[in-house]
């Protein structure tokens, strides 16, 4: 047998031997179609999913996608049929391109995950899910680190601004280069591009400057117009108070122990009360993972923690780490997605927590061990 095929067939083992615990732990088994409709991705992540995922023309079904992930097609199952609460797990292979050639992350790989629905306790099905993980990967001596998406959404929803402004942070949550750019803008702490400046000049100036040409590239005449009013609007806008901004961006760059980053939370809560709530709901958090057995005064808390990740995070984040090896990506992934049940419920919605283990990392760290 070849290496290749050897790596293979313990991935496959390794998968079969966490999918098993999973069921153990009160999962229903599911599968999930290889081939799914491009068109649900693409209103859930935008045209960006593209830069990631494998796409290819159906004669009958129209753009499909290689599947990208197990969430998205188990939640619109559950959505349509499921009982609640509901413990899922699945097992198979998953497709995502990658930036080069050098990269050690593999485009088809093999993925074993463990998805709760569960109305009541949010914190309690987050400790759950954690501790599962926590439990079944501990032989391989990973780092564990969690964050939390609701307190920065809670942070950017509260803020005395525009509604637009509040809209274009939060789009851009997941690009954290632009997220910060748009923060230091919107204070007044960073120059307005030329081209906006000109743009503002000749409408206060009383100009059209697109008033001649139909179409402009692929946006017609009202779609700039709209633009322009957005710009005009934002210019008038005051600015964020240096104060919040300043208070944000500390909050993002927490990196901390869970007890010391929940002091840290608390005293940006008193600057920013929006996020209170969010905050009470980090601190029952760890009481439920101490209630599991979980040595919190270990735990990393990072405040920027799973803003590169696919979009539907929207609470609680999680990940393993080998770090011994740097290079290798993370062997484990989870967190909250309450959100993302309400956009494919048509309607209905159910809290969510999951995740999803590499077994081919698994089996390598256990070989190298």
């Amino acid at each position: 047998m070849t290496p290749g095929l050897s790596d293979a067939a313990g991935a496959r083992a390794e998968g079969q031997r966490l999918l098993a615990a999973f069921v153990e732990a009160g999962a229903l088994p599911v599968e999930a179609a290889i081939l799914q409709p491009a068109e649900v991705l693409l209103d859930l992540y935008g045209e960006d999913i593209r830069a990631r995922a494998y796409v290819t023309q159906d004669p009958l079904r129209g753009e499909m996608m290689l599947r990208p992930d197990f969430t998205v097609p188990v939640v619109q199952a559950h959505m349509r049929e499921g009982a609640e609460p509901a413990r899922y797990a699945y097992l198979g292979e998953v497709f995502r391109k990658q930036e080069s050639r050098a990269s050690e992350r593999a485009s088809e790989y093999l993925q074993v995950g463990f998805e709760l629905f569960d109305r009541d306790a949010p914190q309690a099905a987050d400790a759950e899910v954690f501790a599962l993980f926590a439990r079944l990967l501990a032989p391989l001596g990973l780092r564990a680190a969690t964050g939390d998406i609701g307190i920065l959404r809670a942070a950017v929803q509260g803020l005395p601004t525009s509604a637009a402004r509040k809209a274009a942070l939060m789009r851009h949550l997941w690009r954290p280069h632009r997220f910060r750019a748009l923060l230091e803008r919107y204070a007044g702490r960073a120059p307005v591009a030329p081209e906006r400046w000109a743009l503002l000049e000749a409408l206060q100036a009383g100009k059209r400057p697109v008033s001649d040409a139909p179409q402009i590239g692929l946006r017609s005449a009202e779609e700039i117009a709209a633009r322009l009013a957005l710009l005009t609007e934002d210019a008038a806008c005051a600015p964020i108070e240096a104060g919040l901004v300043d208070d944000l961006e500390a909050l993002v760059a927490i990196a901390a122990k869970a007890p010391a980053a929940l002091s840290e939370l608390q005293a940006h809560a008193r600057a920013m009360p929006w996020i209170d709530g969010s905050v009470l709901g980090y601190a029952r958090r760890l009481d439920a993972l101490d209630a599991r057995g979980i040595d919190v005064a270990a735990l990393d808390f990072e405040g920027s923690y799973g803003r590169t990740t696919l979009e539907y995070y929207d609470g609680f984040v999680f990940g393993f780490y080998a770090e011994a090896r740097p290079e290798l990506p993370p062997v484990a992934t989870g967190g909250r997605y309450d959100a993302l049940t309400a956009v494919l419920g048509q309607g209905r919605s159910i809290p969510a927590v999951g995740g999803v283990i590499r077994p081919a990392l698994v089996a390598a760290l256990k070989g190298a061990g």
